[in-house]
């Protein structure tokens, strides 16, 4: 029992230092704002319950609770104060205004758009990916522009979901309530960026129209007609 506790601090200690790392990475290098999510409760907690004081949650730890959304940064000093007192805590990123927006949907449909845009050659940017939901990364967009894309559409599923101003999208290497976050596609570094800890440039990143017509698609055709919102 002592072996297998020791094991769980270990890999404890091991996943809280590659989230203060992803932290200030998307923080420092890439001026992205990041803030804690709100966590998992327990020690290997099978029910993977979140520790936000709702015992229906609907996104086990994959949420803004203490801080609030608002709070998210890009000061170093502020991401490594948090994840040294929360060092399990998911990393969240607060889309829209100069950060990543993001377009989102079922992980079974979000694997027919990549395929459509990688025969389509479109160069893509950073995709997230969970066991249920992926994630993809594109330039900011505002309400406006997004709006008359939308509009443009025939029909948008509800199961897919835009991540703008006021936002946010769990960041590999999280952990959430559905299980292990990770990159589908890794954020693409700029030739000649500057060394790690120094602010550079962020990955590269399409604009939202480009993808936009491949997800819609994508998500009307699931077996479930696009409709769940799974999370």
């Amino acid at each position: 029992m002592r072996e297998i506790l020791g094991r769980r601090r270990r890999l404890g200690r091991k996943g809280g230092s590659a989230r203060l790392d992803a932290a200030l990475t998307c923080a420092t290098e890439w001026q992205w704002p990041v803030l804690p999510g709100a966590g998992l409760r327990g020690d290997g907690d099978r029910t993977r319950r979140c520790a936000c004081p709702d015992p229906e949650c609907a996104v086990p730890g994959a949420h803004p609770f203490d801080p609030g959304l608002l709070a998210a940064t890009t000061d170093a000093r502020m991401v490594r104060w948090w994840w040294t007192n929360r060092p399990t805590a998911p990393v969240l990123l607060a889309t829209g205004g100069r950060a990543p927006c993001a377009l989102s949907l079922p992980a079974v449909a979000g694997a027919r758009a990549l395929a459509a845009l990688d025969r389509a050659g479109l160069r893509l940017g950073p995709v997230v990916a969970t066991p249920t939901r992926w994630a993809l990364l594109v330039a900011p967009y505002t309400l406006e522009r997004l709006g008359e894309l939308l509009y443009a559409q025939d029909r948008v599923p509800s199961s897919l979901r835009f991540h703008g101003e006021g936002g946010y999208v769990v960041l590999p290497p999280s952990e959430i309530g559905t299980g292990q976050v990770r990159w589908e596609r890794a954020p693409e570094r700029t030739p000649g960026s500057r060394p790690k800890g120094a602010a550079g440039p962020s990955p590269w990143l399409p604009d939202v129209e480009a993808v936009l017509d491949a997800l819609v698609e994508a998500s009307t055709s699931a077996p479930d007609g696009g409709s769940r919102l799974t999370h």
